[in-house]
């Protein structure tokens, strides 16, 4: 018998194999047993569907079939009429070898193909089939699993390889202990493989699906619960502010009052920072919350206390706001050591990849020394010879740009672990934040500062040039006014790839948000191809900075007004004095990529437009919608697009309908599923989880973090159960990998 390390050689024949292997890298017996099912076909199908260019699956009775020589070419061709009781559809194969024999009148067979047009009558020309006394056994099934393709492959093709391998499988090793398998009433690894690859009804498929969701929300649960476990037996050094030092002093020159939720936040970081164990927190809210103002008073905590902070950003252009507004609130505390610094100053240094030699020596000689008691960088600071004196608190921004390996890279800069709090913007579905960040404890600010003004979101059809031209026309009253518009593009030029920090959407709303080739079930024969596709005319380019803010600068609208343009690739020199002129009122238009996303405060801003929206996600238009209104000017947001279909427009219309991050979360979500939480794969790409949903299945998280917890405290090293034990590694090295991807 065989096992799942079984090599797909050893079991099916060499063409197959081959196949498996160069399409989809599938080579063992266990690779091919997670290749699910896209969906199932019901037997009782008909062909009524049928028109033409449709890829139809069903289940038919050769009516009549007969073979002619054919006049053009040498060898005879095979017609049949196939029928399920609803429609009769013609069967061509120009070739009648290997079919005339079993194609014969009364034969069931389950054909697939595209439905093409011959003289006026549909047909299915050399379809792909499997004659149901084969594909049966003699068995009465009410689903057919349909595969996505393999190659050449057809799905029935698939499904007999995996019915083959299941033949010959022993049991498979089993994840869950038995006990939680009877008290969440679970059936077991082997009968949830049968159950959804040769399923005998719906309801065995929903079962097995349901085992497989538990079995992959109690492997991540496991992990997290070893995580907490190790940060549990953690000590270090209890950090705590020196009364008269830095915090009370910028407390005393804050100009504004902090909010109930930041005041409450706080107290919380203060008292977890007092602590002996390394504090673990997530720090969520919506944008303009004021996370940033939460995060400098414990980064001064960690100075008070003789220690040192690291920011960790994810962008250069981010980074250096950080620097820039942080410097800004501190003032005097802020130049420590330096002429007309207060005695009392820290220095707060900036550490970017980019930066020139000199300046960047200087800034790693400040870390080491300890002199640079607040330190502000990206990837750079995870450098391996950027050294620190005393790391005492990790504050980690956007973490969704960021992985597991990467927060603790920082962390091993320090002598012993140090306190950490990570941020985001993106509001974050509690489910969501209990699997992906279920290691740390979570803070929400819910409510905004005073000053914040409302913001109004309206949709601009591109089709539509007078609308268009009245964005335009609005752009140019605000600034009349005084105030500051962004413009802000998916592409840097016409030729070029997204910047660095654009998520673009497929132009197809549908493509990616079910996972990868959906509709392509593939063919021996070509049928499924995208052969019918191929004189589609190709897509609009996505809009540009460089177009953009040509097309702008001719526009007579606004016709004497300061544009500029920054992206993501401008030399850091470049990005930082367009960002400092922008913030001075200098430009009045700054036509930008998604750099401008998070962080970047310039409280005159009133008016963004934000071209191709359609091509985003609903996070990051609220994202984008967040830096105007920070200034007490009512903010516009103004979503231009040209997409088609019902998903663009339900993304734009939710963010235009709401400002609650968190409902917006929700429905992104839904459209995209966690593919872009969940460690490297991004929207458009297939979600690391296969069957989990984070939304839908609440419950049975809560129930996985639950046995988990329990398992991890009887047995931390999982040493009695060889197969979790497996799968926890197999998850974490994904992560690794998903670390080394984003680099």
């Amino acid at each position: 018998m065989y096992s799942e390390t079984t090599p797909l050689t050893k079991v099916l024949g060499k063409r197959e194999a081959t196949k498996f292997r160069t399409a989809r890298g599938i080579t063992t017996v266990g690779d091919l047993l997670g290749y699910w099912p896209r969906r199932y076909q019901s037997p009782e199908s008909n062909l009524a569907a049928a028109t033409v260019g449709s890829y139809i699956v069903a289940v038919a009775e050769v009516k009549s079939a007969t073979t002619r020589a054919m006049k053009a070419r040498r060898g005879r061709m095979l017609q049949a009429v196939i029928t399920d009781g609803t429609k009769d559809l013609e069967v061509t194969f120009f070739s009648a070898h290997g079919h005339e024999g079993k194609l014969v009148p009364g034969t069931r067979a389950l054909f697939a193909g595209t439905v093409s047009s011959f003289n006026n009558r549909l047909q299915l020309a050399h379809p792909g089939y499997s004659l149901l006394s084969d594909f049966d056994r003699g068995e009465r099934r009410d689903l057919i699993p349909i595969y996505r393709a393999v190659g050449n492959l057809h799905t029935w093709t698939v499904t007999e390889c995996v019915r083959m391998v299941l033949d010959l499988l022993d049991e498979t090793p089993e994840a869950i202990p038995e006990p939680i398998l009877d008290r969440r009433d679970l059936m077991d690894r082997t009968s949830a493989l049968r159950g959804i690859h040769t399923p005998a009804s719906r309801t065995e498929v929903d079962a097995a699906r349901r085992r497989m969701s538990y079995e992959e929300a109690f492997v991540l649960q496991v992990a997290l619960a070893q995580r907490r476990a190790r940060q549990a037996e953690e000590s270090t050094l209890a950090r705590v502010p020196r009364p008269g030092g830095l915090l009370d002093a910028f407390d005393a020159k804050l100009p504004f009052t902090l909010t109930a939720g930041q005041q409450e936040v706080g107290e919380t970081l203060a008292a977890e920072m007092a602590r002996d164990v390394p504090m673990h927190r997530l720090l969520q809210g919506e944008v303009g919350s004021g996370k940033t103002v939460v995060a400098l008073r414990a980064m001064l905590t960690a100075v008070d206390s003789g220690g040192q902070a690291a920011l960790l950003a994810p962008t250069e252009v981010l980074a250096a706001q950080h620097h820039r507004s942080i410097s800004a609130m501190l003032g005097d505390l802020a130049e420590g050591g330096m002429l007309g610094g207060s005695e009392i100053g820290t220095r707060v240094t900036l550490l970017t990849g980019s930066m020139p030699t000199v300046s960047r020596r200087k800034a790693m000689l400040d870390i080491a020394s300890g002199d640079a008691g607040i330190v502000i960088g990206t990837h750079a600071l995870i450098q391996e010879h950027v050294s620190f004196q005393d790391l005492a608190l990790v504050v980690v921004d956007e973490q969704h740009r960021f992985g597991v390996e990467q927060r603790d890279a920082l962390r091993g800069k320090a002598a012993q672990p140090p306190h950490v709090l990570v941020m985001t913007a993106t509001p974050i579905p509690r489910t969501v934040a209990m699997t992906v960040f279920g290691d740390m404890e979570t803070s929400t600010l819910s409510e905004l500062p005073a000053g914040r003004a409302p913001i109004s979101t309206h949709v601009v059809p591109e089709e539509k040039p007078g609308w268009l031209q009245r964005t335009w026309v609005r752009v140019a009253e605000e600034v009349a006014q005084g105030r500051q518009a962004y413009v802000v593009c998916p592409r840097i030029g016409d030729d070029d790839e997204p910047d660095d920090d654009t998520e673009i959407f497929d132009a197809d709303p549908t493509s990616g948000l079910g996972g990868e080739d959906e509709g392509d079930d593939g063919g021996e024969t070509g049928a499924g191809s995208d052969e019918e596709g191929a004189d589609a005319a190709p897509p609009r380019p996505l809009a540009s900075v460089h177009r953009v803010h040509a097309d702008l600068v001719a526009n007579p609208a606004l016709e004497g007004l300061r544009i500029e343009i920054l992206h993501g690739r401008l030399a850091p020199e470049e990005k930082d004095a367009v960002m400092r002129d922008f913030a001075a009122g200098d430009i009045d238009v700054l036509v930008s990529t998604t750099v401008i996303e998070v962080g970047v405060d310039v409280p005159n801003a009133s008016v963004m437009v934000v071209m191709d929206a359609d091509r985003f996600g609903v996070s990051q238009l609220h994202q984008l919608r967040g830096r105007v209104g920070r200034g007490g000017l009512p903010g516009l947001c103004l979503l231009v697009h040209a997409g088609a279909g019902d998903t663009p427009h339900e993304r734009l219309d939710a963010v235009s309908a709401t400002t609650d991050g968190f409902e917006l979360s929700r429905i992104d979500l839904r459209q995209r599923r966690e593919g872009d939480i969940l460690g490297s794969s991004q929207h458009g790409v297939r979600s690391q989880l296969q069957f989990l949903h984070v939304l839908e299945d609440e419950d049975l998280i809560e129930a996985a973090r639950e046995d988990a917890q329990g398992v991890v405290a009887d047995d931390p090293d999982l040493t009695a159960h060889p197969r979790l034990a497996a799968l926890v590694h197999a998850r974490v090295d994904a992560e690794q990998a998903a670390y080394l991807e984003r680099g």
